[in-house]
């Protein structure tokens, strides 16, 4: 097994939220969890979830490969996404993405050589209001990202335990 029981308790959580027969109604949520767990989503952990919630795994990778949420190959330990649609892009996402790109030494989809960091661009986050937005391990939206508010981001991230 590639989870761990307490993921499969939270994926159970989901599952129970459906009839029996629409058990892969889960299947983003198992994902999420998974991604959780692991960092990433191997092609071995598709096939052990589309195993336990009993449906195809080419459906399990079609939902996969469809949203950019989830992670296909090993990622750094802070996955950053800044948006690069056009209002943020207009409104200091550009800047922002060119600082990061100068602080951590990479660009876009790259990882830093000590696994820590991944930078990756994204679509709207639905916060153009207050752009320049960053999303952080895909569940911390940080705001109005400025130069010192991003190397602030950066230094905690850094100074955070496994």
């Amino acid at each position: 097994m590639l989870l761990s029981e307490q993921c499969y308790q939270k994926i159970d959580r989901e599952l129970a939220k459906y009839p029996d027969d629409q058990r892969q109604s889960a299947v983003m949520a198992a994902l999420a969890h998974a991604q959780v767990e692991l960092g990433w989503i191997s092609p071995e952990t598709m096939q052990e979830l589309a195993d336990y919630i009993r449906m195809p795994a080419i459906a399990v990778q079609e939902v996969a490969t469809f949203y950019n949420m989830y992670n296909l190959k090993p990622v750094g330990r802070h996955k950053i996404t800044v948006c690069t649609n056009l209002p943020c892009a207009l409104s200091g996402g550009e800047r922002a993405a060119q600082h990061l790109k100068q602080k951590l030494g990479i660009d876009y989809r790259g990882t830093t050589d000590d696994g820590e960091f991944t930078l990756m661009e994204g679509e709207c986050m639905g916060a153009c209001g207050d752009a320049p937005v960053l999303l952080v391990n895909n569940h911390r939206m940080c705001s109005f990202m400025s130069n010192d508010k991003i190397d602030t981001l950066v230094g905690e991230l850094s100074g955070s335990t496994k």
